[in-house]
């Protein structure tokens, strides 16, 4: 029997390489004869970098930037493959939600500023191609700081330079672009939110960044006055598309400002992890993350490995830490078995704290046959 281990993160309790590791030990006690293969994943979200360094190996690259509040610095990291000159760069690095305190998040204030400067470090290292990931930002600015970190200007209505921040969005009047060429930049995205509206980047995610009500009104206002400031002095239109909600705008803001183009993050780790060649003669693949929801069926992990699984006519097994979804809504997905790891009456502090030891049972408790 040849099981294929493609996991996602359990956000807060184990990386994608942790999760196939427990898993992998987990397995082998109960079917020693069975070829086991691990391909850590990731979507476009936080650990996408690190999945990508365990699939093509590179040079981590550790640098001071601004982080999601103007009078912070922080330690970031990306990853730079000389071979190629690519640069792989998570944006939670620099600007993610998990370098704030929960007092400090306020949407209206944090900026990508960080984010840019790690850009502009790859660009002066001469880099060819850049990977920008999105997921996990504390941010909702349109993606306005990382390009002023590289040279653009946001005037208001009096030709006075902005701040660029969430607040600053619905006062932008004028750009100013910078002398400068740009690289092949993919953005790798998790969501096919747009930028505004009930679906978009403010009303989806801002809650979650420390956005009350009547910010999000304002800032899904900002970013719609953005898109039409982009579309009248540049000739783009970002508002519509699919994906260009993610990190707060800043994959709309990447097409707009850098020419950027966005691709699904979990077909380019597949595709860059050759997964897809592992999988041939599969009986099982498995994988799994910290919640299987309705997220996880929108350009999400699970979704791109049950996806490729079906392809190959391997069966899907899905771990994860809850499952909020039907069995009808799974299998409909190509979702074969489907596991949660912590029972209902345990708190969910308790169960991201035990999830490698939670992970191990369940694996074992798996009822797989050729």
């Amino acid at each position: 029997m040849k099981i294929v281990l493609a996991f996602d993160k359990f956000k807060g309790s184990l990386t994608a390489s942790a999760a196939c590791a427990v898993v992998h030990r987990a397995l082998k006690e109960k079917h020693p004869a069975a070829e086991l293969v691990s391909k850590p994943m990731a979507d476009g979200g936080e650990g996408t970098a690190a999945a990508l360094h365990a699939a093509l190996g590179g040079e981590g690259i550790t640098r001071e930037v601004t982080g999601p509040l103007p009078e912070m610095q922080v330690t970031a990291n990306y990853l730079w493959l000389a071979e190629g000159r690519r640069a792989f760069i998570e944006m939670a690095e620099a600007s993610g939600l998990v370098l704030l305190e929960p007092e400090q998040r306020n949407p209206l204030l944090t900026s990508t500023r960080g984010t840019g400067e790690l850009l502009a470090d790859a660009l002066q290292r001469g880099a060819q191609q850049i990977w920008l990931t999105v997921g996990g930002s504390a941010t909702v600015d349109g993606g306005t700081g990382a390009a002023a970190a590289l040279g653009w200007k946001f005037l208001d209505a009096h030709g006075r330079e902005l701040r660029p921040c969430g607040a600053a969005l619905g006062r932008i009047k004028k750009l100013v672009a910078p002398a400068r060429a740009w690289p092949v930049i993919e953005v790798l995205c998790d969501v096919d939110h747009p930028l505004c509206g009930g679906h978009g980047a403010a009303r989806v995610f801002g809650p979650q960044k420390g956005a009350t009500p009547a910010m999000v009104k304002q800032l899904d206002a900002g970013l719609r006055n953005l898109a039409n400031v982009v579309r009248a002095q540049l000739g783009k239109d970002i508002l519509d598309v699919p994906g260009a909600g993610a990190a707060g705008g800043l994959a709309a803001g990447a097409i707009a400002f850098f020419n950027a183009r966005l691709v699904p993050g979990i077909a380019t780790v597949m595709h860059a992890s050759r997964l897809h060649e592992v999988m041939v003669g599969a009986d099982w693949v498995i994988t799994g993350e910290g919640c299987f929801d309705e997220q996880s069926l929108r350009g999400k992990v699970v979704a791109g490995v049950a996806q490729l699984a079906r392809a190959h006519g391997a069966k899907v097994a899905v771990l994860a830490g809850r499952v909020r979804l039907e069995e009808a809504q799974w299998r409909g997905a190509g979702v074969h078995l489907v596991r949660s790891l912590a029972p209902s009456t345990m708190s969910t502090a308790e169960a991201m704290a035990r999830a490698a030891e939670l992970l191990h049972a369940e694996a074992r408790l798996l009822i797989l046959s050729a």
